[in-house]
């Protein structure tokens, strides 16, 4: 769907983006992770064509962008840089104007589509006030119906949750698993680490403007080689595991052992109740943070809701 090849962008002195490769497969559900800086928004840019590249290729859903952006275009949907509009417009009325201007939009099922697009993202009962009126999140949603309008096959969406509360949040993230099943496919940036990690199938990490990590996210969650017990017997456990505890909270002790089954089966024969186990995996977060540098500090790690 994106494919970029020694993608640079140069503002200057200052080196935006460095020979990025990209890859973002048809299904995917794509995060793209840094702090403030990185070169996030640069890059979603660059792929819309709405920036030049000082060098390097781009490929977008197997068109070269952007030389052939007016084919590809009706076929994305975006959302970057936050929701843009006429702010003394209802709503309604600037999606009709965005709708008419964009290519690829027709006129007889406009109204149609316009209020399918309000009902997907949670503004099916607004009123007629001016969007200038609208909270942040109010405004956020409303740009994410702009970039649903004609059914893309491709979302690019820039900080798609800003400025949603919790619920709100989750409500986007449904919406985006469901449209992801239906076959369209998501590339999102975020400095939310936890709901890219809770949403994305593959993530790639953007550090000063160089891709330093690009995998699928079970492949990022890799058994550490420990076990996790959960069990109310942690005393007795504790006892015959001596030396091979490396942590203990409460009920749950963490193992150094290669096999879980046998594990089970050596503390069940020894008369320890055991509610859970199984082996201890990494988690995104450490595998984010282990590739960046300082910069890491500024992305947001909080377990969304």
């Amino acid at each position: 769907m994106i494919v970029t090849r020694e993608l640079t962008k140069r503002y200057g002195r200052m080196l935006a983006i460095d020979g990025v490769d990209l890859d973002v497969q048809a299904g995917d559900r794509y995060g793209l992770i840094g702090p403030n800086g990185s070169g996030k928004t640069t890059l979603l840019r660059l792929v819309l064509g709405l920036v030049y590249a000082t060098a390097g290729e781009i490929e977008v859903i197997h068109r070269s962008v952007p030389k052939h952006l007016g084919q590809v275009l009706p076929e994305v949907g975006a959302l970057v840089e936050g929701p843009s509009g006429y702010g003394h417009l209802s709503g309604r009325a600037n999606l009709r104007l965005l709708d008419a201007a964009g290519p690829g939009g027709g006129r007889r099922t406009r109204r149609t589509r316009i209020e399918a697009a309000l009902e997907r993202v949670g503004l099916a009962g607004v009123d007629g006030r001016p969007v200038k009126a609208y909270s942040l999140g109010m405004r956020q949603r409303l740009g994410l119906a702009a970039a649903l309008l004609r059914g893309p096959r491709l979302l690019v969406l820039d900080e798609p949750t800003n400025g949603l509360d919790p619920h709100g949040i989750r409500e986007i993230r449904d919406l985006l698993r469901e449209l992801n099943a239906n076959g369209t496919t998501v590339f999102l940036s975020s400095h939310l680490l936890g709901e890219v990690a809770q949403l994305c199938t593959r993530i790639g990490v953007l550090d000063r403007g160089r891709l330093v990590l690009q995998e699928h996210v079970d492949r990022l969650q890799a058994e550490t080689g420990r076990v996790v017990i959960r069990t109310p017997d942690s005393d007795l456990a504790a006892a015959l595991l001596d030396g091979r505890v490396e942590s203990r909270t409460g009920d749950v002790l963490v193992v150094e052992h290669p096999d879980p089954a046998g594990l089970n089966a050596t503390l069940v024969g020894s008369g320890v109740r055991v509610s859970e186990i199984g082996p201890e995996r990494r988690s995104v977060e450490d595998a984010v943070l282990q590739v960046m540098g300082t910069g890491s500090d500024q992305l947001d790690r909080a377990t969304p809701p």
